[in-house]
C-alpha cells in the first residue's frame, strides 16, 4: 500500500486520491470534534482518545511500518509539542464556548493560516479564483463570529475568550498541518510516520485527564468504563481522520487539502442540532455553509 500511495505522488489521479481523503476527513473531523465535546469533559474525552490511538499505534510502529529514519526524531518531538499546544488550546476554547461557536471558527481560521505556510514552506501559489475562494470563506468565519458575539446566550460570560482561542486554535491547526505535511514527506513510507506520530502524540493528554479525573469531585467523575469505550470509538475516527488529511497532503498540494477540509463546518452544524442539540437557525447555517463553499472554490479553482 505504501508503495501504491508513492507512486501517486505529484499526478492526476493522486490528486484525486487526495481530495478523496481531504473530503473523508472533513467528516471525521466533524464528527471527532462533536465527541469531544459531547457527553463528557473534553479534557477527559480527549485523554482517553489519545490514551487509546497510543495503544493502538504502538505495535504497528514497533513491529510493522518500516523503523524511522534518524532524521525523524527531531521531526516528532516537534510536531508532539505542536499538537500537545493545539489539543490544550482546543480543550480550553470547548470547555469556554458552545460547540457551534467554536468549531467552525477553529475550522475555518485555520485554512488561511496554513495556506500562507504552504507558501512559506512549500512554495504553493494560489490562483485568483483560490483567493476568492479563500475570501469567502473568511466572510463566512467572521459573519459567524459577530453573529455569535450578538445572539448566542450560552455561555455568554465567556463567549469573548472561546472565540479568541478559537482563533488561536486555528492557528495552531494550521501549523501541525503544515509541519506534518513537512514531516509525512521527509520519510520514505507514509505509514511509518503516522503509526510512531500517533504513538508520541498519544502520551501527553492522558496525564492531565487522570489529574484532572482525581480533581473533580467524588460525584462527578464520570465512570471510567464508558468514557475509555468512547475513547476507543474516538481514536478509530482519529487515525482515519488524521491519516487522511496526512496522506493527502503527501499526495498533492497542502493549501488545497487544508482548505478543502473545512467543509466539515456544515457537517459540524448538523452535528451539533441533531446530536447535540444546540440551536443553529438559518443564519448561522448559511455561514457555515459560505465557508464550505469558499473550500469548494478553492479546490476547483486551482
Amino acid at each position: 500500500m505504501s508503495a501504491w500511495l508513492v507512486s501517486l505522488e505529484g499526478t492526476p489521479a493522486g490528486s484525486q486520491v487526495a481530495t478523496l481523503l481531504a473530503l473523508l476527513a472533513a467528516v471525521l473531523h466533524a464528527i471527532f470534534g462533536a465527541m469531544q465535546k459531547g457527553r463528557h469533559d473534553p479534557w477527559l474525552m480527549r485523554g482517553a482518545i489519545d490514551i487509546n490511538y497510543a495503544m493502538i499505534a504502538a505495535p504497528f510502529a514497533f513491529f510493522v511500518v518500516p523503523w524511522p529514519e534518524p532524521h525523524m526524531w527531531p521531526i516528532f518531538a516537534g510536531a508532539f509539542v505542536i499538537h500537545t499546544l493545539y489539543k490544550v488550546l482546543q480543550a480550553m476554547a470547548y470547555t469556554r464556548g458552545a460547540y457551534t461557536v467554536v468549531y467552525p471558527v477553529v475550522r475555518g481560521t485555520g485554512p488561511l493560516f496554513a495556506v500562507i505556510g504552504a507558501w512559506l514552506l512549500f512554495g504553493e501559489v494560489f490562483t485568483l479564483t483560490q483567493w476568492f475562494g479563500v475570501a469567502v470563506l473568511l466572510l463566512g468565519i467572521f459573519g459567524l463570529a459577530v453573529y455569535n458575539l450578538i445572539h448566542v446566550t450560552l455561555n455568554r460570560d465567556t463567549l469573548n475568550m472561546a472565540l479568541g482561542l478559537a482563533v488561536v486554535t486555528g492557528l495552531f491547526v494550521a501549523l501541525y498541518t503544515t509541519y506534518d505535511a513537512y514531516g509525512i514527506r521527509a520519510t520514505a513510507d507514509p505509514f511509518t510516520f503516522l503509526m510512531w506520530f500517533f504513538m508520541i502524540d498519544g502520551l501527553f493528554m492522558p496525564l492531565l485527564a487522570v489529574r484532572r479525573w482525581q480533581a473533580l469531585p467524588e460525584p462527578l467523575r464520570p465512570a471510567v468504563a464508558p468514557l475509555m469505550r468512547r475513547g476507543v470509538i474516538g481514536a478509530v475516527i482519529a487515525f482515519f481522520s488524521f491519516g487522511s488529511i496526512m496522506l493527502a497532503t503527501r499526495l498533492d498540494k497542502v493549501g488545497e487539502a487544508a482548505v478543502l477540509r473545512e467543509t466539515s463546518t456544515v457537517f459540524a452544524a448538523l452535528i451539533g442540532w441533531l446530536v447535540l442539540k444546540e440551536t443553529v437557525g438559518p443564519r448561522r447555517v448559511v455561514l457555515m455553509c459560505l465557508i464550505a463553499l469558499g473550500a469548494v472554490i478553492v479546490q476547483f479553482g486551482g
